[in-house]
């Protein structure tokens, strides 16, 4: 008996010991994740609600509705208009600036954040609905020639099926030769709301970097000058580098683990100095690595060679939004100051296809050379070790690896969980898609070739 109650023991101490270590790596897992978890609840959500005009119903519903982010606890202050996001053990907030979003606290007082000279820029102050399109919202029936509606109407359609592989489409702009000829937005969105570009944010910085190249104030093909790559062989990464995807500094950009970009993202809240403190991997110019990271270097770049924080902050503003029409765009910030590049611009339906146009029409907005005259070639020549696939903050379909039933000459701005706009010269046609689709819960290449196969 003395035996069996002595072995009885024994096991329970083992499984105790075996459930302890369980913890225990249980803790040591999760634990550097629940930043991620809570902050990228706290900030989805108080930028969905303030600049998108979601409701919290609806983005916990959809957007916070996966992983570990669906136990997360938010508590929404209107009059603040913030966001505190609690999860265990750990919690994270946001604050809010006028004109410059939802900003995650991160390293600096919310004191700091909040006292930058963030200037009040005017919107374009006409009624949009009195102007004629692009610059405005007044848009007339007349269709183009060579378009199959009934097909192009079709396809449209398809894409608002909810079902794989066409799930989760929140809406759809078409515009061919300059003509908006679709428009359709599911339940709970219309033209006032404005939608997350996540990584399409990228190609916006191609446009700011674009308007400092005519404006004589960045060399892109200069070193990039970071005060901390001067005394190693990072010094020799250029702007052109980071733009392309090829700089060779080491980075992760899965967004399902701990991972440099959702640390980035995250908890830092200068997101382009933990960035530019990668060590080199490769060779600058040789090897392609998708990274946000890049782009929020690239946008720190432009905040240096502007030099003044106040026309930092204006500057797409003044300099791109407003020259487009693009009313609804905010561009928003980190804690450190500096347009979150990478991931956070928020704008209507209409002024994503307002900026795809600009790209169509090579640069130019109705007579005014915005960008310079070659940006745009630049813009979508391959960079190298990208199998044509990426140009600068552009993808390219060179290769037709995604889209192997589109025009070759397509190229378009993507952003994480099914956001683009697609632009093909060949066919005078933009096409925006917003949603919150997974990998492989949307066929991509089949609702762009369905529209494509329209036009005549």
């Amino acid at each position: 008996i003395y035996s069996s109650q002595a072995s009885m023991k024994r096991v329970r101490i083992i499984i105790a010991v075996l459930i302890l270590f369980m913890l225990l790596g249980g803790v040591l897992y999760i634990n550097p994740l629940l930043p991620i978890i809570t902050g990228y609840a706290a900030k989805n959500l108080s930028s969905g609600i303030f600049l998108a005009n979601r409701t919290q119903e609806s983005m916990e519903a959809t957007d916070l509705n996966f992983s570990f982010i669906r136990f997360v606890k938010n508590r929404v202050d209107s009059r603040s208009k913030t966001v505190t996001s609690h999860f265990l053990w750990h919690t994270s907030h946001t604050s809010f600036v006028n004109g410059y979003g939802n900003i995650l606290v991160n390293d600096y007082p919310v004191s700091d954040i909040e006292a930058r000279p963030y200037p009040v820029v005017p919107v374009l102050p006409e009624n949009p609905d009195t102007i004629a399109w692009p610059m405005g919202d007044l848009i007339v029936d007349t269709i183009p020639s060579g378009i199959d509606m009934q097909q192009l109407n079709l396809a449209v359609e398809q894409a608002f099926a909810d079902t794989v592989p066409y799930k989760g489409t929140f809406a759809v702009m078409v515009v061919c030769q300059g003509q908006p000829v679709a428009e359709k937005y599911a339940d709970e969105f219309s033209t006032e709301t404005l939608f997350l570009s996540w990584s399409m944010a990228k190609s916006f910085i191609n446009a700011l970097a674009g308007i400092l190249v005519k404006e004589g104030k960045l060399d892109i093909y200069a070193s990039a000058g970071m005060d901390e790559w001067k005394n190693d062989e990072r010094r020799n990464i250029t702007i052109h580098h980071l733009m392309q995807m090829n700089s060779g500094l080491e980075w992760n950009e899965d967004y399902g683990n701990s991972s440099d970009v959702n640390n980035m993202l995250h908890k830092e809240g200068d997101m382009a100095r933990f960035a530019s403190s990668k060590p080199l991997e490769y060779s600058p110019g040789s090897v392609f690595e998708y990274s946000s990271g890049s782009t929020n270097i690239v946008s720190y770049l432009m905040r240096k060679a502007i030099g003044d924080d106040a026309e930092y902050f204006a500057f797409p503003r003044e300099q791109l939004f407003n020259k487009i029409g693009m009313r609804s765009a905010v561009f928003e910030v980190d804690a450190s100051g500096t347009f979150v590049g990478s991931s956070y611009l928020y704008a209507s339906l209409r002024d994503y296809a307002r900026f795809g146009l600009l790209y169509l029409n090579n640069g130019n907005w109705q007579g005014e050379q915005i960008l310079p005259e070659n940006w745009v070639a630049y813009s979508t020549t391959a960079a190298n070790g990208s199998d044509r696939s990426y140009g600068a903050f552009f993808w390219l379909n060179q290769a037709g690896i995604d889209y192997p039933d589109v025009p070759r000459d397509m190229f378009s701005c993507r952003g994480h969980d099914g956001q683009f706009i697609y632009i093909i010269p060949s066919k005078e046609l933009v096409i925006v898609r917003t949603g919150f689709s997974k990998n492989g819960e949307f066929d991509h290449n089949g609702f762009v070739a369905g529209i494509v196969d329209a036009i005549k």
